[in-house]
């Protein structure tokens, strides 16, 4: 890590750590460990707060739409297979989203694929978590991040807990081969111990401090902890992941949001270089108002493109009813049907039958009169034979693609 780049007015002090190296013998080397965060919003610029603002009108205009469904929670899991995907993208887990939306979550295909999935396991509870009205706590997140590396590359003995050892992030462009990993990395973050389990749990109480809500806004507020979150990595493996999870953690906690459908990683991964860079010049320099600013944008792209796709959800889930309604049927379960298979992406009989309370033979024939009247369709056909289901269009605009109306 460059020791030069950290300024006087940095956010943190550097730590001495040290250690031993195999082959080199004893090192010593300076960690970074981020200030508390504080309780009124850094200086930012005119241009910063109409980022914010905006940031602010689009989060407001989902969450108006999703008071205004019936069921807003119908588009939960599908939105959250999206952020699965584009999350762990940026963590160099790469799947393709057309195979991530209909993968099993019981039987995943590769462990890449398990990844990724785990994420959704992981943001499911976290949700139900908040819901029950139970406080974010270390313990919590160190539930959570075993799920979301149960059963992959990344699980271990030291998995569900707070890391024990240092770690190093990322590689110095204008490192040497012969530099030792600690003084190569980009980034070195706080050191294991007692200090990095009491700055993580007062990060928690910070993000849940009302105060801090009636003296900051909410995006501002997101974007502080995110920052702090990450600069503090307090786990092996998933920091990356889980917190931006928490960003729409805080924003659901706090009430901004009724339904935490927002997917924000799709943004980010696309400008994962910039990201990258405005986390590291909060560090060395302080640089809260570009970081804040870049942070709002995202945001506000974010909280657009997922009321685009609640929108265009809402229609094909209308025009499916329609067709039921114009068919044969007249049963309320092939109503119900539809809103499973909008929530659902792929689906099998047995998975009807028992999320519909239906018999066997009942969900079975429901299921048929559903794809002769081109509302589902057969997706395949699992390694044991079973038939999987799913419905196009909902397929289609998850993938972003055009739907045939």
């Amino acid at each position: 890590m460059n020791l030069d780049a950290f300024a006087d007015n940095a956010p943190g002090s550097l730590v001495e750590i040290n250690g031993t190296d195999p082959r080199r013998g004893e090192w010593t080397h300076m960690a970074f460990v981020p200030d508390p965060l504080p309780t009124e919003s850094p200086d930012l610029t005119g241009a910063t707060y109409r980022a914010v603002a905006d940031a602010r009108a689009a989060l407001a205009a989902l969450d108006s739409t999703a008071r205004r469904l019936p069921n807003p929670r119908l588009f939960r899991r599908p939105s959250l297979r999206a952020e699965a995907q584009s999350t762990s993208a940026l963590e160099g887990t790469y799947a393709p989203l057309a195979e991530v939306l209909t993968a099993d979550e019981d039987r995943p295909q590769s462990v890449d694929m398990r990844e990724v999935l785990n994420y959704v396991v992981m943001a499911e509870s976290a949700f139900k978590w908040v819901e029950q009205g139970r406080p974010l706590t270390v313990n919590m997140l160190e539930q959570l991040q075993q799920i979301l590396v149960h059963r992959t590359k990344a699980e271990g003995t030291s998995s569900g807990k707070v890391r024990g050892h240092q770690v190093v992030i990322g590689q110095r462009s204008d490192a040497r081969l012969s530099d030792l990993p600690v003084h190569a990395a980009r980034f070195v973050p706080s050191p294991p111990g007692l200090d990095l389990q009491a700055n993580l749990r007062d990060l928690l109480e910070w993000m849940a401090d009302k105060e801090t809500g009636r003296h900051m806004d909410p995006v501002v507020a997101a974007a502080l902890a995110h920052y702090q979150f990450e600069t503090l990595h307090p786990f092996n493996d998933g920091n990356g992941r889980i917190g931006r999870m928490l960003i729409v953690i805080h924003l659901f906690e706090q009430g901004t949001l009724l339904e935490p459908t927002l997917t924000v990683s799709p943004w980010f991964e696309a400008r994962r270089g910039e990201y990258y860079d405005h986390l590291f010049a909060v560090s060395t320099e302080a640089a809260w108002d570009p970081y804040v600013r870049f942070f709002a944008e995202g945001l506000e792209a974010s909280a657009q493109r997922t009321h685009d796709r609640m929108i265009a959800l809402v229609e094909v889930q209308s025009n499916m009813k329609d067709r039921v309604r114009k068919s044969k049927l007249r049963a309320d379960t092939a109503y119900s049907l539809v809103d499973f298979a909008v929530s659902n992406i792929s689906f099998t009989v047995r998975t009807v039958q028992r999320e519909l309370e239906l018999s066997y033979g009942r969900a079975n024939s429901l299921v048929g009169q559903l794809v002769e009247i081109g509302v589902i369709a057969p997706l395949g056909i699992e390694s044991g034979g079973t038939r999987k289901f799913y419905a196009p269009e909902v397929y289609n605009v998850l993938l972003g693609k055009e739907t045939d109306q």
